[in-house]
């Protein structure tokens, strides 16, 4: 199973952000990992949801603009270096990384690495050749 990442463009404003988390929690939708930035004129708020498509539908017939993509996520050791193990392996074979964020994990001394990455079929398949397991579910 792929997961699914939701990137929303919001008007930079709490109120529309808290209206967005309001719409998805009234139909059920869990939050699984959520990452918000913003510049002086727009938010894009990215989120991986339990129902990501479902949620989508939701989000643009609440007057959203929502899009689904695919995202790799990795459980690392919570420890000094762990990510820059994975971040010298992205640079020493060439795979862009767009964006990245945490995610919950339940495992204890773990935490879990959302990665948007350019090339997702080839980045993933850099993760599995040198044995970085990818989560399927969040």
């Amino acid at each position: 199973m792929k997961i699914k990442q939701i990137s929303v463009f919001l008007e930079d404003n709490v109120k529309r952000l808290s209206e967005l988390t309001r719409v998805l929690a009234k139909e059920g939708i869990d939050l699984q990992a959520i990452s918000l930035t913003s510049t002086a004129d727009v938010g894009i708020l990215r989120l991986i949801a339990n129902k990501s498509e479902e949620a989508v539908k939701i989000l643009n017939n609440s007057g959203f603009t929502a899009r689904l993509s695919d995202v790799a996520a990795v459980e690392l050791p919570d420890t000094p270096g762990s990510l820059a193990g994975v971040m010298k392996l992205f640079e020493k074979t060439g795979v862009h990384v767009e964006h990245l964020y945490t995610a919950r994990t339940s495992s204890a001394g773990k935490i879990v690495l959302i990665f948007k990455l350019r090339n997702h079929q080839d980045g993933v398949k850099v993760l599995m050749e040198n044995g970085i397991a990818l989560v399927k579910n969040l």
